[in-house]
């Protein structure tokens, strides 16, 4: 049997591949797990939506009713851009459904989210300013002297800093 016909051996080719190429497989697989049955709604998401609404929201999920026809499209955008996108919304099922070929998207759920993600700062958060003492740094700076490594002798100072700092904060 030769290599043609042997469906499980991979090809190689001579020369460069196309890096979309080589992430085609994950992005289908990962986008089936969501529920995109067409990856290209999530890889050019701004040339099917449109420049405008993808600047403000992103597909989430694709969810299947019972039924042949009829999927759910769920979205996520800031609360501040719902209301916006929930006007437009007629016009991006046009769009997304265009992109499967047939009217597969019946319709578009909304999700409102923070500006970031859950791992990441909140909006609009800074931490506030604290002043130290420098008699606390000192006796941190001296605390951690002995250490021979720069980046742990750092770690122990920075420790030491807001160790000793609380202790001064509390009655």
């Amino acid at each position: 049997m030769s290599q043609a016909q042997t469906p499980h051996r991979r090809r190689f080719r001579k020369g460069a591949v196309r890096a979309a190429s080589l992430m085609e497989r994950s992005i289908r697989t990962v986008g089936e797990s969501r529920g995109f049955a067409v990856s290209r709604l999530l890889t050019c998401w701004p040339e099917v939506a449109g420049e405008a609404i993808a600047k403000i929201c992103q597909p989430v999920e694709v969810s299947f009713g019972r039924g042949p026809l009829g999927a759910t499209l769920t979205v996520l955008t800031t609360g501040a851009q719902a209301p916006m996108l929930e006007m437009q919304k007629e016009q991006l099922r046009e769009r997304v459904n265009a992109c499967y070929g047939y009217q597969a998207i019946r319709r578009i759920h909304i999700t409102q989210t923070a500006p970031t993600g859950f791992g990441e700062t909140a909006a609009g958060y800074t931490p506030p300013e604290r002043t130290l003492d420098p008699a606390v740094i000192k006796a941190a700076r001296e605390t951690a002297t002995d250490v021979g490594d720069a980046d742990l002798r750092a770690a122990l100072e920075r420790l030491g800093t807001n160790v000793l700092s609380k202790k001064k904060d509390r009655p």
